[in-house]
């Protein structure tokens, strides 16, 4: 099997293997980010909170036990569908494009661990900016996490195996043509399976760009987790925090 390079995102996303390959997660990390970064933005609690691109909604879920009126979507059906099942009077989830406005307005919303940059067509990207500015109140605030390509570039690993659950994944990793590349390929149930996944090697001056043409304002840049400063050369997170 072997997915079409366009709107991978749609498919690969969908199937059990995404969920087995990238399972073991740093859970506990993503929760120590979004604890920091709402002690760092001071948002009140039950302000309205969107997640675009939510997945699962893991980080949708950690955002309303702390005590916010979350909105998660996503493209894909399946983890709509899984997520769902979480869902409460203040936790709701929504098969959604995120290139189109939601409709709604929000104090917060968050694009996180890399969420971002997946379409081949370029203009694709302003579209998603532009619904995350009209989905914003008029104070409102935007949060995009995404790798630092600087750094990557510096320290790729271009090729592993990984096995989990009893599959051998292999993943080729290649930096061209304005993309981060990364073949997935493996074998199970006697069925060979290839797979891509694509996003935009966007900088900090890329971004600035966009940013500009959307008309948002960059607040704060930090490097990690830990919100520590911004290195282009050390950093390997990009995190903007935006209105």
């Amino acid at each position: 099997m072997s997915k079409n390079n366009n709107n991978f995102y749609k498919s690969w996303f969908d199937t059990p293997y995404y969920h087995i390959l990238y399972k073991n997660r740093d859970y506990k990390e993503a929760e120590m980010f979004t604890k920091e970064l709402m002690e760092f933005i001071k948002l009140p609690l039950n302000s309205k909170v969107l997640d675009l691109a939510c997945g699962m909604g893991r980080h949708s879920i950690n955002l309303n036990k702390m005590g916010y009126n979350v909105t998660g979507v996503d493209l894909s059906v399946k983890s709509i569908k899984n997520a769902s099942k979480y869902e409460s009077e203040k936790l709701k989830f929504k098969i959604h494009d995120m290139r189109k406005p939601l409709g709604q307005k929000f104090d917060l919303v968050v694009n996180l661990f890399t969420s971002f940059g997946y379409f081949d067509d370029f203009k694709d990207n302003l579209k998603t900016l532009d619904s995350i500015k009209s989905s914003l109140k008029k104070n409102g605030l935007a949060v995009i996490d995404f790798l630092n390509i600087k750094y990557l570039k510096n320290n790729l690993i271009h090729k592993n195996t990984e096995e989990i659950d009893g599959i051998k994944f292999h993943l080729n990793r290649s930096i061209k043509n304005g993309f981060l590349t990364k073949k997935i390929s493996f074998k199970h149930e006697l069925n060979e399976y290839n797979f891509e996944e694509k996003v935009r090697s966007l900088d900090l001056y890329d971004f600035k760009s966009m940013f500009k043409q959307s008309n948002i304002k960059i607040l704060h840049i930090f490097g990690d987790y830990k919100l520590t400063s911004f290195d282009e050369n050390k950093s390997k997170r990009l995190i903007f925090i935006l209105k």
